[in-house]
Formats: C-alpha cells, structure tokens, sequence
C-alpha cells in the first residue's frame, strides 16, 4: 500500500490545524527539551513503553485508523531486498568510519562485555525500537495528518522530531544519524503503512550501532569503557 498524497487533510478547519501544530511542538521538542533539563530517573525506556501504551490506545479509539498498519507484515517483502542492500552499505560506511579515525571502538561492545550485548540485541527491537515506531510513526502520523499531509511533509516532520529526541545523550552525532535515519524509517512507513517493515529497518540500523562501535552515542550503558 503506497500513500503519496502532500495535500493536508481536507474538511479540518485553520484552528484545528493550529492546534495540532502546536501540541506537536510542544510534546515532541517542548516535553523533550524539560525531560533533557531535569534528567527524569529510570532512563528513557521504561516512558517509552508506557508512551508506546499510550499511542496504541489512542489509535484503537481513533475510526479512521487502519489497524491493519501496527503489522501488514507482508509489505515487508517486496522492499526487503532495498532495505537490505541500503543497511549494508551503511555497515560498510560505519566500519571503514570506525576503522579509520576511531578504530578502539571497532566491536567494543561484543569484544568486552557480550553478555551486555547479547541483551541488547535480544530486548532492544521489542523495548525501545517497537515503542519508538508507535510514536513517531503510527500515532505522529495519524494525529498530525491535518497539519503535515501524508507525503514527505510528514516524513520531514517525523524525522525532525525522531531525531531531536536523541539530545538526551547528549552529542550532536546521535542527532544528524537519526534525523537521517528517521527519514528512512518514515518514508518506509509512508510507502508501506506497514510498522513492521518500519519496526524492522529501525531494529537492523539500532542492532548495527550497538555492534560495531556507536552505541555509547545513543545509550550510556553501552559502553565498555
């Protein structure tokens, strides 16, 4: 299933659109700006599950949502071999980045702490990447179609918002990749209205990063050092 309409949603008035223009802003660079000034305990995983609840409830309750669009797992298929052709040259990209200016990184996490790793390759796609997907694809998607469309206006917009979430840790790099990744994954989900395929694509490049030497960048915890 392919969507590529730019057009906002007809029949939704200027107020309501401004509305919704607001409240994106606010939840999505004005509650991450306060969570990133007053450190909230526990670490971001535990509020992104219960948000992932959140957004799961509000789309069941929402008539005009697809539910079809939390799985449709066979969209994945026909776009795996992109995909995959797509995530391999960003691994040889990341390895040969790693290799040349900071090459102690390279496999630290496996190399030194594999029963850490092991936990993140097994828990991370359920415990943040599925719970990421509901929130920045499936419910900022269909919440925020009056005010961005369906076509790359929301993919931008998704992006924006995916990426600058990652100022929790703190680097400019975790922002730039996962702007860049964020447009990936959202006009995966655009294309596919499959969170499966997006769920995916977001595990693939997430388990690549712990891997072969960026997961410090974009989770304190998983540093061997």
């Amino acid at each position: 299933m392919t969507t590529t309409a730019d057009a906002v949603e007809p029949g939704v008035g200027r107020s309501r659109r401004n509305y919704l223009a607001a409240e994106f802003l606010l939840l999505f660079f004005g509650a991450v700006t306060l969570y990133t000034v007053f450190r909230i305990p526990g670490g971001p995983i535990p509020l992104l599950v219960v948000l992932g609840v959140v957004a799961v409830v509000y789309l069941l309750r929402q008539p005009d949502f697809d539910r079809a669009n939390f799985w449709r797992a066979r969209a994945l298929w026909p776009v795996l071999p992109r995909m995959l052709l797509l995530w391999g040259a960003t691994a040889a990209l990341g390895l040969v980045s790693l290799w040349l200016f900071s090459p102690e990184r390279l496999f630290e996490l496996p190399r030194n702490n594999p029963t850490v790793w092991l936990f993140v390759m097994l828990f991370y796609p359920l415990l943040s990447v599925y719970p990421q997907e509901l929130i920045f694809r499936a419910f900022l998607f269909h919440r925020y179609a009056p005010v961005f469309g369906n076509g790359l206006g929301m993919v931008a917009a998704s992006a924006a918002a995916f990426g600058f979430v990652h100022i929790i840790f703190g680097n400019v790099l975790s922002v730039v990749l996962t702007v860049i990744g964020g447009w990936i994954f959202s006009n995966r989900y655009r294309r596919t209205r499959s969170l499966f395929a997006a769920w995916v694509e977001h595990g693939l490049y997430g388990l690549l990063v712990f891997t072969i030497g960026f997961g410090d960048f974009f989770y304190h915890g998983a540093t061997a050092r």
